[in-house]
């Protein structure tokens, strides 16, 4: 069947008028004894849906006023200017079909009230139904066109990396084992451990942490690339910061430094806000008043604001200097927690800011050596409600200088060396950041878990779909 898209049927006023066609579900059904009764439908594209007002004339009128919340229908009739308030048009129902009533309505999880983020995600498979997690999804898929839109016109290309890799690109050991090995009685070597040369793909092999090892390839060849896929990371934590499986843009960049780096996190940022300013203000207004007070503004302060630049000396001096009693002592070498970032960007600053030149030990072996040796060309862009938005680097284009950080950090060179071959042939200076999507639509729409920002969540011992 064909049906309009309710979004773009009430942008249209050429449609007003003409005989349309709704397809979608029920919302609430409202009964008068006036005749009539009104059907408040949605579909998913926008935030109010529509609504369908049904004369008892109609043949199955009794069993239309007998669905309940969830039921699905196909509306046909004409498209009219509303005379009631907070809506443009109605239709006025000349046909109304069941599509698909639900069983046993008292247990259909979805009613028509509110309910808690705890809730539903143990009927993730519904959510989606609410108009909480439906502006999400909305805001989720705009964020997304925002950056590919953005990164294209910055003349970037779009690179597919594998999600199935043998290198660990952080070096941290938290990834998830891809085998085909019969998992209980496994092939074992001369020293009794597993033997993985009779595996799939003859090697160890794992779902990928990150896919910048692999962009950097096309960087070096392309020159301004990206990636933007799912990642995985095998972290036993329970924050509602974290998930097992979540989606990373990665741009790189050669023949840029860290300032470039900066300058291009910057941009993107500002441009995706103002993205979701221009096409979804809407939805914005809706997380600003029954998510979280004060995020449309925190958007539009985003796309419009400059960002602050300091180094990570810098940020310490101000830190230990502020008079804070903060929860994690303040000394150089440390990991700046949420608490230090967001003091630096909401009672510092007032503003973002850009902290670059971490020290070395804190900070992953691709990352350029400065020329203290103490430090790397690392940075963080701090984002006012949430800390750390982005993490990048300049990446270390010396062939001896990186070989000694991964015997530094316990790799093996001879694991990478394919990754060393680009310091060999051509190396180039060449920066680039990752943006976690989820940790983004967590941002801007105030929703503060990024297990409700994502439709299948993956956490420790929760993988139900």
């Amino acid at each position: 069947m064909t049906a309009d898209n309710f979004k773009w049927l009430k942008q249209s006023k050429e449609k007003i008028g003409t005989t349309v066609t709704l397809s979608g579900w029920v919302r609430t059904i409202r009964t008068t004894n006036a005749g009539v009764s009104f059907l408040s439908l949605f579909d998913g594209s926008d935030l109010s849906g529509i609504q369908a007002v049904v004369p008892d004339t109609l043949a199955n009128y009794e069993q239309v006023i007998d669905q309940v919340s969830g039921c699905a229908v196909c509306v046909t009739g004409e498209l009219v200017a509303s005379q009631g308030k907070g809506q443009q048009v109605e239709v006025q129902a000349c046909h109304v079909d069941i599509i698909g009533e639900v069983e046993d309505p008292q247990h259909y999880p979805i009613q028509p009230k509110r309910h808690s983020m705890e809730f539903l995600r143990s009927v993730a498979h519904l959510r989606p139904r609410t108009n909480v997690f439906a502006a999400v999804t909305r805001i989720r898929h705009a964020v997304s066109m925002a950056i590919h839109q953005h990164m294209s016109n910055a003349g970037f290309y779009w690179i597919h990396t594998p999600i199935i890799t043998g290198s660990d690109c952080e070096g941290a050991g938290d990834l998830f084992r891809v085998s085909t090995l019969d998992a209980l009685k496994p092939p074992l070597n001369t020293s009794g451990e597993v033997d993985f040369t009779q595996d799939f793909f003859g090697k160890e092999t794992f779902l990928a942490v990150s896919g910048q090892l692999n962009v950097e390839a096309f960087a070096q060849s392309m020159r301004h690339v990206y990636t933007f896929g799912p990642t995985f990371r095998a972290e036993n934590s329970n924050t509602s910061r974290h998930l097992a499986e979540f989606w990373m843009v990665e741009p790189e960049m050669a023949f840029t430094d860290l300032s470039g780096c900066a300058d291009c996190a910057e941009t993107l940022l500002k441009g995706i806000c103002q993205s979701l300013l221009t096409h979804h203000s809407e939805d914005l207004a809706f997380f600003d008043q029954f998510v979280e007070k004060g995020v449309l503004a925190r958007v539009t302060n985003l796309a419009s604001q400059g960002f602050e630049r300091l180094t990570y000396s810098q940020a310490i001096t101000i830190l230990e200097q502020s008079g804070q009693a903060f929860e994690y002592p303040v000394k150089w070498g440390i990991d700046l927690q949420s608490e230090h970032e967001r003091f630096l960007v909401e009672s510092h600053f007032k503003r973002p800011a850009v902290v670059t030149d971490y020290p070395k030990d804190i900070k992953s072996f691709y990352m350029r050596l400065n020329d203290d040796e103490k430090t790397v060309a690392a940075m963080d862009v701090l984002a006012p409600g949430i800390g750390e938005i982005i993490g990048g680097s300049q990446r270390e284009e010396r062939l001896d200088v990186l070989t000694k950080r991964m015997l530094e950090s316990g790799l093996n060179p001879d694991d990478y060396g394919w990754y060393l071959d680009l310091r060999r042939y051509g190396s180039t200076p060449h920066s680039g950041f990752g943006l976690g999507l989820e940790r983004l639509v967590s941002y801007v729409t105030g929703v503060s878990n990024v297990r409700d920002v994502i439709a299948f969540p993956r956490t420790p011992g929760h993988a139900p779909y």
